[in-house]
C-alpha cells in the first residue's frame, strides 16, 4: 500500500506548547520512546524554553490501516521570529493552530492564523493544555469564534504534556489536511525554505519538492543565483539527517551538493535540474528591516572572523542584512 504524505507546521503564540507537542507526535511515531524538546536543538532555545530556528521531522503513522508520513515543520511562535514562521508555512499545505486552553487567543494567535489563511492552508484549530485546573475550554472556544470566525465544532482539546488527545489530533490531521500536488515525472522544482552551514559538509539545504524527483549524482541548478552543482546526499529528518535514495514530489528533507559559499544559497528560491527551463516557485516577501546598529570587535584583527560569522548567520536568517563600513 503506498504511503500518503500530509506536510503540516505547528502555529501558536509564544509558550503555548508547540515543542511539547512536536515531541510527543514523535513519540507517536515511534521515533523515540521519550522525547524532551527534540527539536529545539540551539543552546539558546533550550536555556529560554522558546523555538527561534525552524525545525523538520518526517513522522511515519499507521492510520485506520493506511501508512501516512508527516513531515511535520515547528515553527517559533514569539513575534520576533515571525519571519521563521511564513517561511515554513511555503513548504505546507495545513497547520495546526495551538491555543493556550487557558490563556486563551493572544497576538501571535491571529498573527499566524491570518498568515497560514494567506497561503490557503488547512487550518486545524487545537486547544492545548486542557489538564490545568485554570483551564476554560469553552471560553476560549467562544473567543476564537469571536475574533477569528472558526467552528467551534472543528476546534479539538489535547494536552501536549499528558498525551490526551494527540491520537485524535494525528487522526484529523490524515483526514483534513490535503495530500500534496505535483508529479514525480514532470521537471524538478524544489523550493529552499531553510538551510544551515556545517563546517566539514558546506551549506545543506532544507527543501520541499514540489515537482520531479531529486538524487545523488543529479545535476542541479539554483534559478536565483544561476549555480550548477552535483548532489551529493538527500535525505529526511528523523529528526537527525538520514540519508535517502531520492526526494520526490510532496516530500521535505535536506539536499547536501558541495555548496561552499553561504551567499549562494537563498531562502525561497527554486531548485531545478541543470539547464531546465521550468517556472520558478513562488518564494517568499523580501523581510523588512526594522532594527538598525553598527558594531565592531575590540581587537581589529578579529575583523576577518566577525565577517565570516555574520555570512553564516545570514544563511540561517534571511531576514538579516548586513554590509561591512569602511
Amino acid at each position: 500500500m503506498e504511503r500518503q504524505i500530509r506536510n503540516i507546521c505547528i502555529i501558536a503564540h509564544i509558550d503555548h506548547g508547540k515543542s511539547t507537542l512536536a515531541d510527543r507526535l514523535i513519540e507517536r511515531a515511534g521515533i523515540v520512546e521519550h522525547a524532551d524538546l527534540l527539536l529545539d536543538s540551539m543552546d539558546l532555545e533550550r536555556e529560554r524554553g522558546i523555538t527561534i530556528k525552524a525545525a523538520a521531522v518526517a513522522l511515519d503513522y499507521n492510520i485506520n490501516g493506511s501508512p501516512f508520513r508527516i513531515n511535520l515543520i515547528d515553527t517559533p511562535g514569539h513575534v520576533d521570529f515571525s519571519y521563521e514562521v511564513s517561511r515554513s508555512l511555503k513548504a505546507c499545505e495545513g497547520a495546526v493552530l495551538l491555543v493556550d486552553a487557558a490563556q486563551g487567543v493572544e497576538a501571535q494567535t491571529i498573527s499566524n492564523f491570518y498568515l497560514a489563511l494567506e497561503e490557503d492552508l488547512e487550518i486545524i484549530p487545537v486547544l492545548n493544555k486542557i489538564d490545568l485546573p485554570v483551564a476554560r475550554p469553552d471560553e476560549v472556544r467562544a473567543e476564537l469564534e469571536a475574533i477569528l470566525g472558526i467552528d467551534p465544532a472543528d476546534v479539538l482539546e489535547i494536552s501536549a504534556k499528558t498525551g490526551e488527545g494527540v491520537e485524535r489530533l494525528i487522526e484529523e490531521v490524515a483526514r483534513r489536511v490535503p495530500p500534496p500536488t505535483g508529479s514525480a515525472d514532470k521537471p524538478l522544482r524544489a523550493l529552499i525554505f531553510d538551510a544551515q552551514f556545517n563546517d566539514y559538509r558546506g551549506v545543506i539545504v532544507y527543501l520541499r519538492v514540489f515537482d520531479g524527483t531529486i538524487r545523488p549524482g543529479d545535476k542541479i541548478q539554483t534559478l536565483a543565483t544561476n549555480r550548477t552543482y552535483e548532489v551529493q546526499e538527500v535525505g529526511i529528518f528523523r529528526p537527525q539527517m538520514e540519508p535517502t535514495q531520492s526526494l520526490s514530489a510532496g516530500e521535505v528533507g535536506y539536499l547536501i551538493a558541495g555548496i561552499k559559499q553561504i551567499r549562494d544559497v537563498r531562502v525561497g528560491d527554486t531548485i531545478t535540474y541543470a539547464g531546465a527551463e521550468v517556472e520558478p516557485l513562488g518564494g517568499y516577501r523580501e523581510p523588512k528591516p526594522m532594527v538598525f546598529c553598527s558594531f565592531y570587535p575590540d581587537i581589529e584583527t578579529e575583523s576577518e572572523r566577525l565577517r565570516r560569522a555574520l555570512e553564516k548567520l545570514s544563511l540561517n536568517d534571511a531576514a538579516l542584512f548586513w554590509e561591512p563600513e569602511f
